[in-house]
């Protein structure tokens, strides 16, 4: 599901490559946010590029046996598009590359930078324990817990969305999945509190802090954080302090809604389309929808420093090993290519998986509907991190 940070993108590494001014402490960073993240949208409008060297990359996804693959690159000055593929088995008409899709664990991105925001107003601390804010939420030694080490993704915390059995069946289990979805798999409605008791029920993997696990639950206790803190869902406080600004118009956080309104693509998990599901399941941790655009505009802001202050800007953006291919900060992956480091984070739910990279000058948005088998999706995900290459070090 959501671990592709530590899994998918790290196998797709190794199949290509054998892979402004200081705010005062005391000032309310939301008056900072607004203005800088608002400063790019008297920019002239980039110039709009198809076709190119990029478009045969897309195509040889779907070739791979991807349903449909949406991308778009910017450097500020024009933004390709391309896409390949259809945006239903059904009908199969070609996908819209302006369509909306789930964008996964690309929202981790988003509930990081609120949450720093957060502490860069003196509301939250990153050396806090979870204890502080929420005291019941956790048990004795996992109380402790910082809410640095939910954001490092290093507390030991279970992760019930993954483990195939508690929340959802492992879709390689063909029958068990098939046979949830009938029964109405897709439209329960999960509680972040009970998602983290599930959590607390399986016990630790580690002590905090010991090493580094990627798992859902660190960003549903950084939600329910920043509900305790703001008096305000995580939503609501993305929405106020981030896509406004910005004029992410058609972003959105669905809740416990299903649909994916306007045109979209459909996605697919072991041939049970799966487009409309209730994304409480995953949460604080990946229930956003978006676009390619939006996701540029997002991308493109937070790596040019415009939406946090310098400290909690240099604590996101500070990589630390995971002990595979991608280095992690805060809600913030980092992949090296050929060329550079790009930072973002890559993100699947089920039937979608996204992708946001950048560096300050060129940002990379994408997102595809997997198909096949195991091995097919396997040369889709390096078929991905080749894209990914060419985006930013240019075409072999």
């Amino acid at each position: 599901m959501s671990r592709r940070v530590s899994r998918s993108l790290a196998a797709a590494a190794v199949a290509a490559l054998c892979l402004g001014t200081a705010v005062p402490a005391s000032a309310d960073t939301s008056a900072f946010t607004s203005a800088s993240a608002s400063a790019d949208t008297a920019a002239p409008a980039a110039t709009a590029v198809v076709g190119g060297p990029l478009q045969p990359l897309l195509k040889g996804m779907t070739d791979a046996g991807a349903v449909s693959v949406i991308a778009k690159v910017t450097d500020g000055r024009q933004v390709w598009t391309g896409s390949s593929g259809v945006s239903d088995l059904t009908g199969r008409a070609p996908v819209d590359p302006e369509g909306r899709f789930r964008i996964a664990s690309v929202t981790k991105t988003f509930v990081a930078t609120t949450v720093l925001q957060l502490v860069g107003e003196h509301r939250l601390g990153l050396d806090d324990p979870v204890a502080r804010h929420l005291p019941s939420l956790l048990p004795e030694g996992q109380s402790a817990i910082t809410v640095r080490q939910l954001l490092n993704q290093r507390t030991g915390l279970f992760d019930p969305t993954n483990d195939g059995v508690s929340i959802i069946p492992d879709p390689g289990n063909d029958m068990a999945f098939r046979t949830w979805a009938a029964l109405g798999g897709l439209n329960r409605t999960y509680t972040p509190a009970g998602k983290v008791a599930a959590s607390v029920l399986h016990g630790p993997l580690f002590a905090p802090g010991e090493r580094w696990d990627y798992s859902n639950t660190n960003f549903d206790v950084l939600g329910l954080l920043v509900e305790k803190v703001t008096g305000h869902s995580y939503g609501e406080e993305i929405t106020r302090r981030v896509l406004r600004p910005l004029g992410m118009n058609r972003t959105f956080l669905p809740g416990t809604s299903t649909g994916v309104p306007g045109p979209h693509a459909h996605g697919y998990t072991d041939g049970v389309d799966v487009t409309e599901q209730n994304p409480s399941w995953i949460g604080a941790a990946g229930e956003m929808v978006s676009t390619t655009g939006d996701l540029l505009r997002f991308g493109r802001a937070l790596l040019q420093g415009r939406l946090l202050p310098p400290a909690q800007q240099q604590e996101m953006t500070t990589m630390l090993a995971t002990g595979a291919a991608p280095t992690y900060g805060m809600g913030l992956a980092g992949v090296r290519l050929s060329c550079t480091t790009v930072l973002g984070h890559n993100g699947e739910v089920l039937g979608f998986k996204s992708d946001l990279w950048g560096t300050p000058d060129r940002q990379l948005a994408l997102s595809y509907a997997p198909g096949g088998d195991a091995a097919a999706q396997a040369a889709q995900s390096a078929a991905e991190f080749k894209l990914l290459e060419a985006a930013f070090c240019g075409a072999a």
